[in-house]
């Protein structure tokens, strides 16, 4: 059976799952593993929502904010047995839900590469003359 849970803070088990969830996004290598970054995520975030089954993580998404009115979503990810189900969908409906109740109108994101039909039906299209950009790395 499936839930969805904003969560404020993690058990240990939470976090591990979570961590599981980024190396199977493959945003994050068994290097990258840090307990306490996961905290730090999901206390800085406006909300961060998780899809449950029988009380294991299996999706996640975030949104981070100003809390006045700008948001972006960010890490929405689903395990990949568990994609094509309506649960990614969900997730991106309830952030959208919960921003606007607090508030948020203008809520954008950057899609990973061939991800953006998935963004579609959900009303987000494409910012003509916007170009996602991001910091050089130091060398």
């Amino acid at each position: 059976m499936l839930t969805y849970q904003f969560l404020t803070s993690l058990t240990p088990r939470q976090t591990q799952e979570i961590i599981s969830l980024y190396r199977g996004a493959a945003w994050w290598s068994a290097e990258r593993d840090d307990e306490g970054l996961v905290d730090r995520i999901v206390k800085g975030s406006h909300c961060f929502l998780t899809a449950q089954d029988h009380g294991k993580i299996i999706g996640m998404g975030r949104a981070i904010s100003d809390h006045a009115h700008d948001a972006y979503l960010q890490d929405v990810t689903v395990q990949s047995d568990y994609r094509r189900r309506g649960v990614g969908r969900h997730l991106v409906s309830c952030l959208i839900e919960r921003l606007q109740l607090d508030g948020i109108r203008w809520i954008g994101l950057i899609a990973g590469r061939g991800t953006h039909p998935f963004y579609h039906p959900l009303g987000f299209s494409v910012m003509p003359d916007s170009t996602p950009m991001l910091l050089d790395k130091p060398r």
